[in-house]
């Protein structure tokens, strides 16, 4: 918090904070560990999907209280990630289809409820799941309604082209902005 008010402070422009979680507690997830291949139990709806998002307006409410405040949230960090990490890797999988349940019946309206003007982004995962993540997300008129943009990572865009990914996901989302939130280079070895 400290070095985040001061950024805020010695920026010439706003700056424009997002968080995004890597996992949920262990007592939250199917295999009882923040690591690992793990889904949050049960499903949509229940009382661990309304008390992870309720973590997420906490989150906020905490930051808030020093001064700090955050443009946007993800429904979670490298969901398909979850899948496919090495063990010792803290994350939550979610299909598109247990985001979109998860974003449309828990986290879409404890963020439309709270006080915070907190936009929410979904994916946030690699491009090669567009467009068809956003279909199904987006394609449901309730989950689409509380998502602002969709948050993309970078790593495997070699492998599909912008055209396929993010222009056809544009073309059929033209009201939802795509942006890059995670980049890095050097984690290939080759």
């Amino acid at each position: 918090i400290p070095l985040l008010r001061r950024a805020l402070v010695m920026s010439k422009r706003p700056l424009l904070l997002f968080g995004s979680p890597w996992t949920a507690p262990a007592w939250m997830k199917s295999n009882g560990d923040v690591r690992g291949k793990g889904t949050l139990k049960g499903k949509a709806g229940d009382k661990y999907h309304k008390t992870w998002a309720n973590y997420f307006i906490k989150f906020l409410d905490e930051y808030a209280k020093h001064n700090v405040t955050f443009w946007a949230v993800t429904a979670q960090n490298e969901p398909l990630a979850g899948l496919f990490t090495p063990p010792q890797a803290p994350t939550i999988a979610f299909t598109a289809a247990q985001q979109r349940d998860f974003i449309a019946q828990d986290l879409g309206p404890a963020l439309a409820r709270s006080p915070h003007r907190t936009q929410l982004l979904m994916l946030d995962d690699q491009r090669i799941h567009l467009p068809h993540w956003a279909k199904v997300v987006l394609g449901n008129a309730t989950a689409a309604r509380y998502v602002a943009g969709l948050a993309v990572h970078w790593y495997l865009d070699a492998i599909v082209p912008p055209g396929c990914s993010l222009e056809a996901t544009h073309k059929l989302f033209p009201d939802h902005f795509l942006l890059y939130t995670e980049a890095c280079t050097g984690f290939f070895m080759f």
